[in-house]
């Protein structure tokens, strides 16, 4: 596991010479007394601990765990010592976790959202062994993207994936096998493209082998034949059309607009044992949230988190969907939509429930749950709305960035598809490919 760089360069509310004046935690608790005077260090009660080791996928939704440490904000709310650790895959990061930081694992991360719901009720765990995760607060909106070899490239292949149904079946006819990308069984990349196929009316189960490839390998292995499509995350699909390899099919805000991605969780152990610790993390990403998401910030941002110690990435191949512009290959390019990432705006950061409860139903609909699961139980475990909400509340967020309920309501799908989350029965139900008999 490497560990990535320690380096201070600012601090948001108070100057780095200040903040830095003096040296130790007394120093530290100085600083973050000035810069948050209505906070929890006012109140006395700051974290347990100054340390936490945080794993991160190079991924632009870790963009925030990033610029809280280049930016001094985990200093800032008392914790300088926190570590921002790359990880090699998911599997990695589900591996570390499980460990534990203080058993030379983690203690948190930037995670696909699913994950902590499949790693508490052990579907994806060495022997089945359930390792509570809360999720403290989701990390961005949109932003992932799916896309396709050029063997496919003259298809008439967009948000609507009908048209390689019948390449596909020749593909197949013909003995070949093939090969669909994605980052982690029942992870947000595998529900988007099974979403994106079986609405296409290929089954993402029968009629092609699904494979997972750790986010930074997706280009390389696309490169080399060994996929005929894949869904990841920013930068993997820029980099793909600007090394001429594929093309974009679509952006999975075409699919769900304002959808949920990642996620920043803890283990419950941690969260538990150090709950002002939990809090100071939470209050430092929401602030780094606040300042990813500003337009003025983006270049910034792709010139931090393209750095070597973090994602080792051309900022060409960063910026252009950063700020909405998209090429997506075939001569196809849009300039200023909105399949931009969102950190903060529209409520990005918040982590609804019904949110949650979409995702465990699509991992129902593809059997990684039990049709009999209680979706609400679960979701009730995981999720920590209220230290999002109490971090907020000390942040002095704004009214308006607060959602009164921890439910978006009703989501509709490009597709027509409805999932209302007080009755995931119905959409389940309203689904023609799947596997959960309801």
């Amino acid at each position: 596991m490497t560990t990535t760089s320690k380096t201070t360069t600012s601090i948001t509310g108070a100057s780095r010479r200040s903040f830095l004046a003096g040296t130790g935690t007394l120093a530290l608790a100085t600083a973050a007394k000035i810069a948050l005077p209505g906070g929890a260090f006012a109140q006395g009660s700051g974290p347990e601990v100054t340390k936490a080791v945080l794993g991160y996928i190079a991924l632009m939704d870790a963009s925030p765990l990033v610029i809280a440490k280049e930016k001094g904000l985990f200093a800032k709310h008392g914790m300088p010592d926190v570590e921002v650790s790359k990880q090699a895959s998911w599997g990695a990061t589900r591996d570390n976790i499980v460990l534990g930081g203080a058993s030379n694992g983690i203690d948190g991360a930037h995670i696909l959202t699913p994950m902590p719901y499949l790693i508490s009720a052990g579907k994806v765990t060495q022997n089945n062994v359930p390792v509570p995760i809360q999720i403290m607060a989701r990390l961005n909106l949109d932003a992932q993207g799916i896309s396709v070899s050029n063997e496919y490239k003259d298809l008439k292949v967009g948000v609507d994936a009908s048209a390689l149904k019948a390449a596909f079946e020749a593909k197949k006819a013909a003995g070949k096998d093939i090969k669909i990308a994605m980052t982690f069984p029942g992870g947000t990349h595998d529900l988007w493209i099974r979403y994106w196929l079986a609405a296409g009316g290929i089954d993402p189960d029968k009629d092609v082998s699904t494979i997972v490839v750790p986010p930074p390998q997706m280009v390389a292995n696309m490169k080399v034949g060994n996929m005929d499509a894949f869904c990841v995350g920013e930068p993997w699909n820029e980099q793909l059309v600007n090394q001429g390899i594929g093309f974009t099919a679509c952006s999975t805000g075409e699919i769900w607009a304002k959808h949920p991605e990642k996620a920043f969780a803890l283990r419950a152990e941690f969260v538990d044992k150090y709950p002002r610790a939990a809090k100071a993390l939470t209050m430092a990403i929401m602030e780094a949230q606040q300042w990813c998401d500003k337009p003025e910030n983006r270049q910034e941002m792709s010139e931090i988190v393209g750095r070597r110690q973090w994602f080792n990435v051309p900022v060409a191949d960063i910026i252009g969907r950063a700020n909405g512009d998209i090429n997506y290959g075939r001569g196809r390019v849009e300039k200023g939509t909105q399949q931009f990432m969102k950190f903060w705006r529209d409520h990005a950061s918040y982590p609804f429930k019904s949110h949650d409860a979409w995702f465990v139903t699509e991992d129902i609909r593809w059997g990684k749950f039990e049709a009999t699961t209680d979706i609400k139980a679960l979701v009730e475990k995981v999720n920590r709305e209220d230290v999002w909400r109490d971090a907020a509340k000390t942040l002095g967020v704004a009214a308006a960035d607060i959602p009164a309920s921890t439910s978006r309501g009703k989501e509709t799908f490009f597709d027509g598809k409805v999932f209302d989350p007080e009755d995931p029965a119905a959409y389940l139900k309203s689904l023609s490919i799947k596997r959960a008999q309801v």
